[in-house]
């Protein structure tokens, strides 16, 4: 069965951030990820997650002004986008965290998309070789444009012929199997298709279409995460490595105890 994250930005909003750790800890969780840790001292993450036996496994990069997500395709932003990275890099040490999603940003109006393509490309080069050398592996994600109208990269095959093109065995596709199942579907076969790969460096998951609980709406959670089990054991690993992020949130919002209640899909998985 492939091990679960608690996304603190989502989960526990009826406690402050800084007590959502307790609160994931309680309920079982042994790692965590969330949206920004930027206005957080590091030390401060660092304390709460050694105090409660915690992995941090992902956080995303800096992802610009208010409104925008992500300069990794943003022509003409590349030194804003370095400065963001090397401030990521710096929490990922301080947190011990092996993972940072690099968000592609918005596609401009009319803007080529060649020429924010092959900006994509170069920012993720020249971020890889940064983040190579704290062995941190950055991730990129295909989200879907009912979420995020405009965001440049919505596609598993596109990802993935990114990671390809980049080059770096750092860059990973981070698979959110919600954003999947809005975007394109048959999220199975592309689970099948490819976990193989050994591109694929993280997973999140929320029913859709609402985005609550994994076990509410049209996606069947369990035989996902069936699949991944299967595939895994296809390709002789001992259960795929990564994480499943839990990015979504509870039907039961930010009344107490509204997380914990609605768990019983990781229980029984």
């Amino acid at each position: 069965m492939p091990r679960f994250a608690a996304n603190l930005s989502m989960l526990y909003t009826e406690h402050a951030f800084l007590d959502r750790f307790e609160a994931a800890a309680r309920d079982g969780f042994r790692a965590v990820e969330y949206l920004f840790p930027y206005e957080y001292e590091a030390r401060e993450l660092a304390a709460r997650l050694r105090d409660q036996g915690l992995q941090q496994v992902l956080f995303n990069a800096p992802p610009g002004a208010e409104g925008e997500r992500g300069l990794a395709c943003m022509p003409g932003r590349e030194a804003q986008f370095r400065s963001g990275i090397e401030a990521a890099l710096r929490y990922a040490e301080e947190l011990r965290c092996p993972r940072i999603h690099v968000m592609a940003g918005l596609a401009p109006e009319g803007a080529d998309r060649g020429w924010l393509r092959d900006t994509y490309v170069s920012n993720l080069r020249w971020a890889a070789r940064l983040a190579a050398a704290g062995g941190v592996n950055l991730m990129i994600e295909p989200i879907n444009t009912r979420d995020i109208p405009r965001y440049f990269l919505n596609r598993q095959h596109d990802a993935h012929a990114l990671v390809q093109e980049i080059g770096a065995s750092n860059v990973q596709v981070q698979m959110d199997l919600y954003h999947c199942q809005v975007a394109e579907g048959d999220v199975a076969m592309k689970i099948r298709e490819f976990l193989p790969t050994g591109r694929v460096g993280h997973m999140q998951v929320a029913g859709v279409p609402e985005r609550h609980e994994p076990d509410r709406g049209e996606l069947n959670c369990r035989y996902l995460f069936a699949v991944i089990d299967e595939v895994s054991a296809q390709c002789g690993w001992d259960g795929w490595d990564g994480w499943v992020g839990c990015e979504y949130r509870p039907a039961l919002g930010a009344r107490p105890g509204g997380t914990t209640a609605g768990l019983g899909w990781m229980r029984a998985a």
